[in-house]
């Protein structure tokens, strides 16, 4: 490989990392609270409200369900407005987030769902308020299923980003289509999809000892005296 050519795959590395990683953190700070108010408010929640939880369930499912290369054309509009451009690493970030963000609310509240419901109770006996519930009850006692979550929506975002690589996002993806397909370079092909590979084993290898870490930690403090 010439030194051109491996210049290319680190810097298209890098805008891959770049989208990955910055639309997985705004993706998790708007998906985490997103997830929790879903938990929350749906019927048997510590908040029920029926109606809002319908519509923002309804909200949430209509975003995951639109294909992401259909997501990204039509949230056109927005990226210019927020990035200037429609093009490029910094604009495929914009559809990358919007895609994440209903996908780790999703994961939130189905981690949420797994507390156990006695903890709960013994909280609301104790004289907990709802605040109290959800940030020393819910959040720490489903946090290994949320950082599970994120693992997974970390290695979703990986294919999302080669896909916002073939309209011009950047990153590997766009490697791949300039270099692989258009050139007739299948070694060029071959190299991405193996980068690819490698960095999500990488992701999910560095998120299972994550959650096996969080979780050995939580049942420690279970069990001190």
């Amino acid at each position: 490989m010439s030194s051109e050519m491996f210049a290319l795959f680190f810097d298209s590395f890098l805008e891959t990392l770049l989208m990955v990683g910055l639309s997985g953190l705004i993706g998790a700070v708007l998906g985490i609270p997103l997830g929790v108010v879903l938990n929350v408010t749906e019927a048997h929640g510590i908040l029920p409200h029926p109606r809002f939880n319908r519509a923002v369930g309804l909200t949430v499912n209509a975003v995951r369900s639109t294909p992401f290369i259909i997501l990204m054309v039509a949230v056109i509009p927005f990226t210019r407005l927020v990035a200037g451009s429609s093009i490029g690493t910094t604009a495929a970030i914009v559809p990358l987030t919007i895609a994440a963000a209903p996908f780790v609310a999703r994961l939130v509240e189905s981690a949420l769902r797994e507390v156990d419901a006695g903890l709960i109770e013994a909280a609301q006996a104790m004289g907990a308020t709802d605040a109290q519930i959800i940030g020393k009850v819910l959040l720490p006692e489903a946090f290994p299923g949320i950082v599970a979550g994120l693992t997974i929506t970390l290695v979703s975002l990986v294919g999302y980003s080669a896909m916002a690589g073939a309209v011009g996002g950047g990153g590997l993806g766009d490697l791949g289509i300039r270099y692989g397909y258009q050139r007739f370079l299948p070694e060029v092909m071959a190299a991405v999809v193996l980068i690819l590979i490698a960095f999500v084993q990488l992701v999910q290898s560095l998120g299972d000892r994550l959650v096996l870490r969080v979780s050995h930690r939580g049942q420690s403090a279970q069990t001190a005296p």
